[in-house]
């Protein structure tokens, strides 16, 4: 398509080739000989060739006709292995090869370098040389020659290498030859003393006035070093077409820095010479610009037209330089423009649009811990030992649900490490691949700084990404709100225990595991010291016996155990007669009772007091062991105080009772008898208890697991949510961290944060027609899974990017990011988050379809998941500025939310078609409470740049009072040469956002591009 386009640039016809190919007509060529010349390597005929400029002219003999003309660009041209005599000249069009043989091998290797050098490329890079060769000569010359009072150089006029940046220059082209009003603008800087070229400003195409003024503004910024001895070249190529690629080369000329600092007029003029330096095509004016408050009175009163920049190298000043930022952003376009306000001053607007590394590492985190996460939990479950039947069948649906979703994460890491070691960004086109599933769609930061007067480097951030979704496996069944809906009204009779019950259930089951053998091992100790009638070592293995018993019935007051087998026995009678195949095939009648309890007897009515009867007993059963030892020790005490029999009968067979009676208390076994049927009952009282909190535990933990495993859905659906929880928690990340980063020296935002938590403010153009249903139903529940993610601050080791990167830890549900800090920036936090204090997000989504697609569904569709998003969000919404207001009173701007607030609410409850002041309300409400902007739409490419170039305007005219008559300008000029047309480039390949004319008649007016940027 390359080559066809510069084809039909070459307008020529056959009487003015057959001129250029003669001698007399063209002069002398830059080489011409007789060679062997065909299309097939086996079948050449000899010809005569001419070489003049880029063509090869080729006849049938020297003064013959001609026969063909090839153009020598966009192609390659190499000698062949096996042939020294044979150049083969291939074409990136594609086009068919053309082999040519000279008659020996040295004459080959003369027509290689002359191909070779014939193409425009060449002869730029040898004018290039040359004129750098020029500048320092003359440079030299100047700096021997002259002895200026304004060098800054020591003595002998040595300059210093002190940098001359920041410098803002504005260039202006008059006078050019040309036939519409487009051209594109190089930049570059040439070092006179280390003789390199450092490109500058990329192309950009501006719009002259009606007086033939072409202005473009140049800022070079601190971090590109510019000297006194740089000089500045400036090309200019002919814009014919913002849908072609090529471009024709107008004019170039150059000046020297030096010139711009000395001069004392407003401009330095300079002639715009073709590339041979012999013609002049134009006029270039170069004036040095100052940016203070001071900045218009600079300005020469001609300008009549905007100012443009693109800046490559997205410099910017101030922060955007910290380590911080440069970990957190990359890839980093930029776009300078300035626009009048209503007091007839400028306003410099710089957009700046990045890619992150966060698109990558924070989803091959997630799949980390979520294959962690899987894995233990089937290690968990296998544990739980011998189960009945329909347990063990539900241990294996856990299972193999969990290996399934294992083995799948396991491959889409490992495909991910592949990807991410070279790419930062997913695009619009990739969106539907699977091994990246996990990762957002086009996520961007687009970022603006406006400098005026009165005000330097004030941003305003807008997160950009394609609606979370989950375009792989597509929309057929509908989204994640549906297809979970769908699933919950098949189990809405099953309970559900959350992670904190279950670590709980774990904790119980293993302290149980560790009591249970201490209690009988002291028990039986007990017994074997009673009958060694040693009473102070049985008082000894009492006490600890008692202890531990103690311990045991602490333990077993757990709540939970008395809530879960009530639950065991409510399933079993409601699924009595129901039956359900697990995944191992086991076919199950009815729901289980516990494994153990009454023998399988289920009555109707179950005792709540039950298991409050059960621990009381094992109490009991220790109280009586420690009476009846109390007793025996008694007994033991009254005989050795009673009156001892004489000397003579001591042994005598006739003693009374009392003689007896010490016999029986003195008797090893006779305690040990006394203690036995008390042991006995303690154990039996143990063992009832054990048994039965297993079960209640198991039944927690297994249900707990089944819950967050196969209750979910089949594994597709788990991925699913999983998935679009990615997109969705990377963007927002990414917002948290741009936020906390711009508001490190704000005490109240810093406040705010540890005491109410940050906003993360969704804007959607979905539709609520077609497919883009089902992006919304996944988008709704991605957000809303966000609540459970929280944010805390930590102490970074080094200032290195990889240790300024966000980690993620936790499970699936109570997840927790950790933002370093560098040592420095992290000691001046308030205490609160330096001790690791939790920040919420609260998320809301706020949807208005735009396109035709919701035109069809306002007509003949259903809006009503629209309406229950933004109703609900507002609801939520007022809640959270509620809270703030309450606990942050004095919060600047907190006040004028109320009225915001009731316009937001009037605006939803009007239903009005493609009501987009919803979202401009629901942003102007989230910077005034100092939360993340996102927006979105299918692939954050076409509408999602016309909602934040609107959102740029909007903010330039509410808050720095850009004149109503540039608004449109602004706007226009945002939308054809901004940022966001890179995005689309970066996405597509193409500068054309992918709207048809039709398409745009039902766009709100506001959201439609200017014309020449879309098709």
């Amino acid at each position: 398509m390359m080559m066809m386009r510069r084809r039909m640039k070459l307008r020529v016809n056959r009487s003015q080739l057959l001129s250029l190919s003669k001698e007399e007509t063209s002069g002398s060529f830059q080489k011409e000989g007789t060679l062997q010349v065909g299309r097939q390597e086996a079948g050449l005929t000899e010809r005569f060739c001419r070489l003049r400029g880029n063509l090869l002219f080729i006849l049938k003999k020297q003064a013959g006709e001609l026969e063909e003309v090839l153009l020598l660009e966009r192609c390659n041209v190499m000698k062949l292995p096996h042939n020294s005599r044979r150049l083969a000249v291939s074409f990136e069009s594609g086009d068919p090869p053309v082999f040519l043989q000279s008659s020996s091998s040295a004459e080959c290797t003369s027509w290689l370098i002359s191909l070779r050098d014939a193409n425009i490329e060449e002869l730029r890079r040898r004018i290039t040389h040359l004129r750098t060769l020029i500048n320092t000569h003359t440079q030299e010359h100047t700096q021997t020659t002259t002895d200026s009072p304004d060098n800054d150089g020591g003595a002998g006029g040595a300059e210093t290498a002190a940098t001359v940046s920041p410098l803002h220059l504005t260039v202006e082209c008059h006078g050019l030859d040309i036939i519409r009003d487009k051209i594109q603008i190089h930049i570059s800087v040439i070092d006179t003393h280390t003789h390199t070229v450092r490109k500058h400003c990329s192309a950009e195409i501006a719009e002259g006035s009606d007086d033939g003024v072409f202005l473009t503004s140049v800022c070079f910024c601190d971090d590109f070093p510019l000297y006194r001895h740089c000089r500045i070249k400036v090309t200019i190529y002919h814009g014919d077409d913002s849908t072609t690629v090529s471009r024709s080369f107008l004019g170039f000329t150059s000046f020297s820095i030096r010139d711009v600092l000395r001069v004392k007029e407003p401009h330095v003029s300079l002639s715009l010479r073709t590339m041979d330096g012999v013609n002049e095509v134009g006029e270039v004016r170069v004036s040095r610009v100052q940016m203070e408050g001071d900045g218009e009175s600079q300005t020469p009163s001609e300008h009549k037209c905007s100012t443009l920049c693109d800046s490559i190298h997205g410099s910017v000043h101030d922060k955007d330089n910290s380590p911080m930022m440069r970990a957190l952003l990359c890839a980093q376009v930029s776009k300078v423009n300035r626009f009048k306000t209503e007091d007839q001053r400028w306003l410099l607007v710089r957009e700046q649009m990045s890619e992150t590394p966060l698109s990558f590492s924070l989803p091959k985190q997630l799949l980390s811990l979520l294959t962690q996460e899987h894995t233990n939990r089937i290690q968990e479950v296998k544990e739980l030992g011998d189960l009945s039947p329909h347990w063990d069948g539900l241990r294996h649906d856990v299972v193999s649900h969990c290996n399934h979703v294992t083995g799948c994460y396991q491959e889409l890491l490992a495909e991910l490490e592949k990807v991410s070691a070279s790419s930062c960004f997913k695009s619009s086109t990739s969106k539907s691949d699977r091994h990246l599933q996990f990762v957002p769609t086009n996520l961007h930061t687009q970022r603006m700084e406006v400098t005026s007067p009165d005000s330097t480097g004030v941003w305003y951030d807008v997160i950009t990404f394609g609606a979370p979704a989950d375009h792989h496996q597509a929309f057929k069944h509908g989204g994640l709100k549906k297809l979970l809906r769908k699933h919950t009204n098949l189990r809405e009779s099953c309970v559900s225990y959350s992670q904190e019950e279950s670590s709980r259930a774990k904790e119980l089951l293993t302290r149980m595991a560790q009591l249970q053998p201490l209690v009988f091992g002291l028990a039986e100790e007990l017994l074997s010291v009673a009958q060694e009638l040693n009473a102070a070592r049985l008082r000894q293995v009492l006490g600890s016996l008692t202890e531990q018993t103690e311990q045991f019935v602490h333990a077993l007051k757990e709540e939970l155990v008395k809530c879960a087998l009530l639950e065991i026995h409510n399933q079993c009678i409601a699924n009595a007669n129901s039956s359900h195949v697990h995944s191992n095939g086991l076919l199950c009648e009815n729901c289980p009772a516990d494994q153990e309890q009454d023998g399988g007897r289920h009555d109707t009515e179950y005792d709540d007091e039950e298991w409050d009867r059960v621990w009381v007993n094992v109490g009991k059963s220790i109280n009586c062991i420690v009476a009846m030892v109390d007793r025996l020790q008694q007994q033991e005490e009254q005989t050795v105080m009673s009156p001892e029999p004489q000397e003579g009968d001591t042994n005598s067979q006739n003693t009374g009772d009392a003689s007896r009676s010490s016999c029986s208390s003195f008797s090893g076994c006779t305690w040990q008898e006394h203690l036995l049927p008390l042991v006995v009952t303690l154990r039996d009282c143990v063992r009832e208890a054990v048994g039965k909190a297993q079960v209640a535990m198991t039944f927690v933990v297994l249900q707990e697991a089944v819950d967050v495993t196969v209750a979910q859905g089949p594994a597709h659906i788990a991925q699913r949510r999983h998935a679009v929880f990615s997109q969705a928690l990377s963007a927002v990340v990414c917002g948290v961290m741009l936020k906390l980063y711009r508001g490190l020296e704000d005490p109240d935002f810093l406040r705010q944060l540890h005491t109410v938590g940050v906003l993360a403010q969704f804007e959607s153009l979905l539709s609520t027609h077609g497919d883009e249903i089902g992006m919304l139903e996944d988008m709704e529940v991605g957000v809303a899974d966000l609540k459970r993610v929280a944010f805390t601050i930590t102490e970074a080791k080094t200032e290195q990017p990889d240790d300024l990167l966000p980690t993620l830890s936790g499970t699936w549900g109570s997840f927790i990011v950790e933002v370093p800090l560098p040592p420095e920036t992290f000691s001046s936090l308030p205490q609160e988050l330096k001790d690791g204090l939790l920040i919420r997000v609260d998320p809301v989504l706020f949807n208005i379809g735009i396109n035709q697609h919701q035109s069809y569904a306002e007509r003949f569709g259903d809006c009503s998941l629209q309406e229950r998003i933004n109703q609900q969000s507002c609801e939520h919404l007022k809640a959270y500025c509620n809270t703030l207001r309450d606990r942050l009173p004095d919060m600047a701007g907190i006040q004028s939310l109320a009225d915001l607030l009731s316009s937001l609410e009037r605006s939803i409850e009007a239903k009005k078609r493609k009501n987009v002041e919803v979202l401009w309300i629901a942003a102007k409400v989230c910077r005034k409470v100092n939360g993340v902007r996102l927006t979105s739409c299918k692939s954050a490419k076409d509408r999602t740049a016309m909602s934040v170039t609107l959102e740029q305007c909007a903010l330039l005219r509410e808050r720095h009072t850009l004149s109503q008559q540039h608004f449109s300008t602004a706007l226009d000029w945002m939308r054809r040469d901004g940022c966001r047309m890179e995005n689309v480039e970066k996405n597509i390949g193409s500068r054309k956002f992918a709207f048809s004319s039709v398409q745009l008649l039902t766009f709100p007016k506001l959201y439609r591009p200017p014309d020449g940027s879309y098709g």
